[in-house]
């Protein structure tokens, strides 16, 4: 289907090279002669937004419209009208390919209850990848499940009950001791030690019903997003290489991406206002 843009152009060009009338060319073409006599007063600022869409799309190949353009509003703080930038970002055939999925029937597992300030629960999971040389590596997760904000990323070859400890106990000298940690059922978290260490400094652990990962939503939600656009972008050659990658991502979520789960800004802009 030819677009109206296109069609105003052909009108015009046949009015030009054959010296035809406007209602007549309008008539062929299917299109008004308010159509064919506009002006866009705008175009400057088009070609602006078509150029930040350019660079974040480049910038962040993850991204969809979505976040393109909560990045553009809340982040840096252009008024343009979502719809023109759809528009705009439609014609520079931007668009992601969402692959279908095949949707399973599943029991309720009942609503996630939403923290009212920071620190109140902090959720921690592992995730898997393999270096260059096909080494098998492991990452560490923490979010605050308050403003959704990546707390740590901790990358080794392994990642033992003591060393989640002693990953948390660097993530609380700089923000605080969490109320309550959520996590599943593995074995570094029903250790006896991480038992011991939570008991000492008066930290509810609250284990999820085994097989029901989405009663720990909000971290398994962030490991796929680290996944999408951290973990398969990257080929990694070491692990301070991808510790390094880790780090610099962590903090682009944190201050960058915005977050369409608690009102489009980023993590670390609801933080500031909490």
């Amino acid at each position: 289907m030819v677009r109206p843009s296109q069609r105003k152009e052909m009108a015009q060009n046949l009015v030009k090279e054959k010296g035809l009338s406007i209602r007549f060319a309008c008539q062929v073409f299917g299109i008004s002669e308010t159509c064919y006599r506009y002006k866009a007063t705008l175009s400057g600022e088009n070609l602006a937004v078509a150029d930040w869409l350019l660079r974040l799309s480049q910038a962040k190949k993850r991204w969809g419209f979505g976040l393109c353009f909560l990045y553009l509003r809340n982040v840096n703080g252009y008024g343009w009208n979502h719809k023109r930038v759809y528009r705009i970002y439609r014609e520079l055939e931007l668009n992601l390919r969402i692959k279908p999925r095949r949707r399973i029937k599943r029991d309720y597992p009942g609503e996630l209850d939403v923290p009212v300030a920071p620190s109140q629960v902090w959720s921690m999971d592992f995730m898997s990848d393999r270096l260059a040389d096909a080494r098998a590596i492991r990452t560490f997760n923490v979010i605050d499940d308050y403003n959704r904000e990546a707390l740590g990323i901790e990358v080794d070859f392994s990642l033992p009950a003591a060393r989640v400890i002693r990953s948390l106990e660097q993530i609380i000298e700089s923000r605080g001791k969490p109320a309550a940690l959520r996590c599943d059922n593995g074995p570094e978290y029903i250790s006896a030690a991480l038992v011991e260490w939570a008991t000492k400094n008066k930290i509810t652990l609250i284990y999820i019903q085994p097989g029901k990962p989405t009663l720990n939503a909000y971290i398994e939600r962030f490991n796929r997003t680290a996944r999408h656009e951290w973990l398969d972008l990257h080929l990694f050659e070491s692990l301070d290489h991808a510790q390094i990658l880790a780090t610099q991502w962590t903090w682009e979520y944190n201050n960058e991406r915005p977050h369409t789960a608690i009102g489009g800004v980023p993590p670390r802009q609801l933080l500031l206002t909490a």
